[in-house]
């Protein structure tokens, strides 16, 4: 048996998948009051971030399924007069609109049953956004990330110059993820566990 080319787009396809399959069947595994005290911990971490800090519109995802609880910080964002964004997926181009929500009852199941605002919220482009909370299925310790596959956030990534912070379980760390040039890597990744710096060479204020 022929070990995998990581130039070899196929192979590249394949150990995405596997590494995909692994770490989310790691995270349905972990039972309901852990993932709800990891998700403190990780929310408490990112709102003491100076990125967090000095960002007034903040750009974050809809935890869904076994994913970290972000609703939370979305009520922390509101509570400290901040602007929190949420992406809306448009089905018939495979992109992402970006809409400020003003309260959770603004947010309602979307694509695929996550948590997208309302019609009736007011839309903002990636230049407004001064942070960007990012998810992911797996990461690495040099900011590489694993998405879902359907290339809405590295789309989105590549037209935004906010700083990019991940969040994810501890288990969703690992060695290495399998990535090529379209695969946007994150400046800092938050665990229950740990803060882990991620790209080089970004200006994202790590302390």
């Amino acid at each position: 048996m022929r070990s995998p080319d990581p130039h070899d787009p196929a192979d590249l396809r394949e150990a995405k998948r596997a590494l995909r399959r692994r770490v989310i069947r790691a995270r349905d595994a972990v039972d309901a009051a852990s993932r709800d005290a990891w998700s403190e911990a990780i929310a408490s971490r990112l709102m003491a971030r100076p990125e967090l800090q000095r960002a007034r519109t903040v750009h974050l995802f809809a935890g869904f399924g076994s994913e970290v609880d972000t609703l939370r910080i979305v009520r922390r964002l509101l509570e400290t007069g901040r602007r929190p964004v949420l992406p809306v997926v448009l089905r018939e181009t495979w992109t992402m609109e970006h809409a400020v929500v003003s309260a959770l009852d603004d947010l309602a199941p979307g694509f695929k049953g996550i948590l997208e605002p309302a019609v009736s919220c007011p839309r903002v482009g990636p230049g407004e956004i001064d942070l960007v909370i990012v998810p992911g299925v797996a990461f690495d310790r040099t900011g590489r990330r694993l998405g879902y596959g359907g290339g809405f956030y590295d789309r989105f990534l590549a037209a935004c110059p906010a700083p990019r912070i991940a969040l994810a379980f501890a288990l969703q760390v690992v060695e290495e993820v399998p990535c090529d040039d379209c695969d946007l890597p994150v400046d800092r990744v938050i665990t229950e566990e740990e803060e882990i710096p991620g790209a080089a060479g970004r200006a994202t204020g790590r302390a």
